[in-house]
């Protein structure tokens, strides 16, 4: 009953703001929470509101200890401003960014679009963000929360493909202390040749420019810090497999699976469904799952998936895990379904282990593929 209620409020809640542009409800989203993570009662409460504990929903990756499989996707936390009060949402981990060396405004607005009969969303963000310093001296200054904390990193948009590195190593170097893990974001279809960067010939010396950063650092800290590939669904299975491939040769960590998507297969008639952008939310499901089943059959299970795309219920975190993924993330489904959906995911989530006779989660991770 009390679950029951707190969706029907956000219902209502929703219906307002819906009525709003996006972007600017996200802005005041945002504004919202700095306000709030600044009162340690708020915190309290809401981490005793949200949380659900319990130890078969831990997850061991990376030396890394995830209190549970839910995180919330980069684009929401674009600056590492407001981690400290998503952290108290019930989130098992908070990815930040995409984060660029320098700050950028963006592409031009309007560029952020509900469908709200697909339960998607079309974005061209563009990197919007205020760039990599700026997100250390945020990180220096706020609280410190009790989960892992990934940073997600791009390149600026007048950087060439043949430089990429040199922004990935830069904003590496500078966040390198304050991120858990860190995601090499070249899967975004909203800067113009990212995605070219996932061609074998380009894909390689990147990622081993960027690995060879990471030695230096890990020398001058004493830490070794995770690196991950966010895969776009758009690649061609035989273009997926040579990603992987290359990603594993030169010893990348994990992948996450999937980026937005530029197909507009199964939208209904909506007045933003010709929108340039990369879609996200339910329409993506299928695909990202598919992905993450591909890559987990690929590597034999041996390098953790995170897994993202159409999560909005306990069920469709399950078939992803299931398909391959060890942690998953949302973001579209926390616009459709409100704060609690963490909470709601994990709960559930609890419950489809005990139906099918599984005492922890890390059981189910790719009984499907």
């Amino acid at each position: 009953m009390i679950r029951k209620g707190r969706d029907t409020l956000y219902s209502l809640w929703r219906h307002l703001l819906f009525r709003y542009d996006p972007e600017r409800v996200h802005e005041w989203t945002v504004r919202g929470l700095e306000s709030l993570q600044s009162i340690p009662l708020f915190l309290s409460l809401a981490r005793r509101f949200y949380a659900v504990e319990n130890p078969g929903l831990d997850v061991s990756l990376w030396g890394l200890s995830f209190p549970n499989p839910v995180g919330l996707a980069a684009g929401f936390d674009k600056n590492a401003t407001i981690y400290p009060a998503l952290s108290a949402l019930g989130f098992g981990y908070i990815e930040v960014g995409t984060i660029t060396p320098l700050p950028q405004p963006g592409n031009r607005r309007p560029r952020l679009f509900r469908l709200t009969q697909d339960e998607a969303i079309i974005n061209r963000m563009g990197f919007n963000n205020r760039g990599a310093r700026q997100a250390m001296e945020h990180f220096s200054r706020l609280p410190r929360p009790r989960l892992p904390i990934g940073v997600n990193l791009g390149k600026n948009r007048n950087t060439p493909n043949e430089q990429a590195f040199q922004d990935y190593r830069c904003s590496l170097r500078a966040l390198y202390r304050h991120g858990d893990y860190f995601v090499i974001n070249i899967s975004s279809p909203n800067t113009k040749g990212l995605r070219e960067l996932h061609r074998p010939e380009a894909l390689k010396p990147l990622l081993e420019d960027i690995l060879g950063e990471r030695e230096v650092l890990r020398e001058e800290t004493g830490e070794i810090r995770p690196l991950l590939l966010k895969i776009s669904p758009d690649l061609t299975d035989e273009a997926l497999e040579k990603a992987v491939d290359v990603s594993l040769n030169v010893g990348m960590d994990g992948f996450i699976a999937t980026n937005t998507t530029l197909s507009r297969d199964g939208i209904a008639s909506s007045p933003f469904r010709d929108e340039t952008g990369g879609l996200s939310g339910r329409p993506l499901a299928k695909r990202s799952t598919e992905i993450i089943r591909r890559i987990h059959q690929q590597t034999g299970g041996r390098v953790p998936i995170i897994g993202v795309g159409g999560i909005f219920s306990g069920e469709d975190a399950y078939e992803k895990i299931r398909a391959g993924a060890s942690l998953v993330q949302v973001y579209t489904g926390m616009i459709y379904r409100g704060p609690s959906i963490a909470r709601k995911i994990n709960q559930e989530l609890l419950q489809l282990l005990k139906r099918d006779g599984l005492s922890h989660i890390q059981e189910a991770v790719g009984r499907d593929a």
